[in-house]
């Protein structure tokens, strides 16, 4: 048994390091295009940082504007936009949509301040969406929309699930310009760009998508979590975080270069926060160049969708439409969109490494939400089927645990037998092994099997939007907080704040679910035989008093789990040794003999 607590422990050790390692340093990394490639689409940034068209379009021309023309922007008039889900405005300069807040989420869970999603040209963060055509043949950057372009309003008052508008502008070179916009009862904006050329010349013009965020937002910045742009290409999911936009060689005297992937048939392009997100979504089989990049000289994150170049002969009108999620990434309503034509959408939320397991994993926590309606309760019900899937194994684990206990008399034997020769000790425990076909490494199964399904869980509940502010009972409001309660504040009784998660102060006002946690794994651990060697006894006696102080600052919903998972575990171990002849003594370790069968 001291064996193969010695296995335990290392396999224990070994399967978290090798884990954090692989986490902190072997990210994959990002494929970054050549920004020499003349190929790459190049996107203009006026001087006072408002974007503006891309210069791919054949003939097209960077564009300045005065430095007054950001405040010009943030007074022009504005469209109002009103659903059951979203409020805000769009302005009528650069027809941009730069005023958008969420209706059914806070700033936190004591503040009445509704999530502010978009934000408008000319205040601190700004983020906004914005369309425009990039010149061609037979016309200048004056005679396309742009990011400074004033629209008039031909249709609709105020944009709602049920009326669109449409904005107009009448170019110098003669086109008319529409922008028709409606959206659904969720966070899908519609956005047709119509051009009609009523003049006796040909020309060449090529529609795009911006989606651009002046600085860098405040995020989470933590390794688990992916902050920044993505980019679908055909299938392909590219992610590059702001840090690393930045990092990119910049091009002497021309600002960023850009990463381009050119997509042939379906995809999307934007950036993704922790819970939210805005995401360039051309037409199905409406081949696009997919763009991210970085201008050092504004402090402006771009991402843009770059439609074909399109021939608008004299008389003809043409229509190109694209789609912009804007929003909340809500699981249900991301998978409708999936299944309404949008490639891999449900990849925009951040499944990580194991997301054979996370996607599952996290479909199942989902439907037993739904059906409870508590998502602790959901967490613990979750819990009590994987250790039900597992069972099988933990038996065998467990059974064996028990036949070891039943060598212990031989294995001491054999020790005093061989002395200090270690290798022919092993040999002969190998054979004594074999001959009772006993398997010694059996009892690490379980721990190994459950370390990829705690980073699993601890990744959906990190990343989740569901977990947000998901209720528990008391005290626990928010499951994807760290447990709110503390010896500070009486466990909640008291009403005050527990000190700040990751502070000293947290460390020693613990909370009940850590205390919990500490106290489940003691017991868990009183199951098993001690170690012969008082090193492998101080280790053990000391690691559930670590993971007590080490884990309450995560998640309160994975501490929930943990705790269920060592409850279950141990009621687990307790009847399997029981029926296999052995009574455990919990508070004296395994003291008991084998029962002697009735004749």
């Amino acid at each position: 048994m001291d064996e193969q607590n010695k296995n335990l422990l290392l396999a224990t050790v070994l399967s978290f390091a090798v884990m954090l390692v692989w986490f902190v340093f072997f990210q994959p990394p990002e494929p970054v295009e050549d920004p020499n490639d003349p190929a790459a689409v190049t996107e203009t940034v006026t001087t006072d940082g408002v974007a503006t068209a891309p210069t791919s379009a054949p003939g097209a021309t960077p564009v300045d504007a005065p430095s007054d023309q950001a405040t010009a922007a943030a007074d022009a008039p504005r469209l109002q936009l009103d659903t059951p889900r979203l409020e805000g405005s769009i302005s009528l300069v650069g027809g941009r949509l730069d005023d958008l807040r969420l209706k059914d989420y806070t700033v936190s869970l004591d503040s009445d301040e509704i999530v502010q999603m978009f934000k408008q040209v000319g205040s601190e963060k700004a983020y906004y969406a914005l369309y425009g055509w990039a010149p061609g043949a037979g016309l200048t950057a004056e005679d396309v929309p742009g990011a400074n372009t004033e629209w008039s309003v031909e249709s609709g008052e105020t944009l709602t699930v049920d009326t669109p508008v449409v904005l107009r502008w009448d170019s110098p070179a003669g086109l008319i310009f529409r922008r028709a916009i409606s959206v659904d009862e969720n966070y899908m904006f519609s956005v047709s760009q119509n051009v009609e050329n009523p003049t006796d010349a040909d020309v060449s013009l090529a529609p795009y998508g911006i989606v651009a965020r002046h600085g860098e937002p405040d995020g989470k910045k933590f390794f688990v979590l992916h902050e920044g742009a993505m980019q679908m290409s055909d299938g392909i999911l590219e992610l590059t975080t702001y840090s690393n936009m930045t990092d990119l060689d910049v091009v002497a005297g021309e600002g960023a270069p850009a990463t381009v992937e050119r997509v042939t048939e379906t995809g999307w392009v934007g950036f993704t926060d922790h819970y939210w997100m805005a995401m360039m979504v051309p037409g199905a089989d409406q081949p696009f160049k997919s763009v991210v990049k970085y201008d050092p000289r504004s402090d402006i994150y771009q991402s843009e969708a770059v439609l074909a170049t399109r021939e608008l002969a004299a008389g003809e009108t043409i229509d190109v439409n694209t789609q912009l999620f804007a929003g909340a990434k809500e699981w249900e309503t991301i998978k409708e969109y999936q299944a309404a034509g949008v490639d891999r959408f449900i990849d925009s939320i951040d499944w990580g490494w194991f997301f054979f397991l996370t996607k599952p994993i996290f479909a199942v926590l989902h439907w037993l939400n739904l059906a409870i309606g508590n998502m602790g309760v959901a967490i613990i019900a979750l819990t009590v089927l994987l250790k039900a899937l597992l069972f099988p194994l933990a038996y065998k684990s467990y059974a064996s645990m028990a036949r070891m206990k039943e060598l212990q008399p031989e294995m001491e034997a054999l020790k005093e037998r061989a002395g200090d020769n270690r290798e022919k000790l092993q040999k002969d425990m190998m054979a004594l092994y074999k001959e009772k076909k006993v398997n010694p490494a059996a009892g690490c199964l379980p721990i190994l099997l459950q370390i990829p399904i705690f980073f699993s869980l601890y990744k959906v509940i990190f990343v989740t939007l569901e977990l947000r502010h998901a209720d528990f009972f008391g005290p626990f409001r928010d499951l994807s907080a760290p447990d709110p309660t503390s010896i500070f504040n009486l466990f909640g009784a008291l009403p005050w704040a527990a000190p700040e998660a990751g502070s000293i102060m947290a460390l020693v006002f613990i909370g009940v679910l850590p205390i919990l946690l500490g106290v489940s794994m003691f017991l868990q651990q009183k199951l098993n035989p001690a170690p012969a060697d008082p090193a492998q006894q101080m280790i053990f006696a000391w690691m559930p008093w670590v993971f007590m102080f080490m884990l309450g600052g995560f998640a309160s919903g994975l501490v929930v789990y943990w705790i269920t998972n060592n409850v279950i575990t141990f009621t687990q171990q307790y009847l399997i040794m029981r029926k296999h002849g052995y009574k455990p003594d919990i508070l004296g370790n395994i003291k008991g003999k084998k029962a002697e069968k009735a004749k």
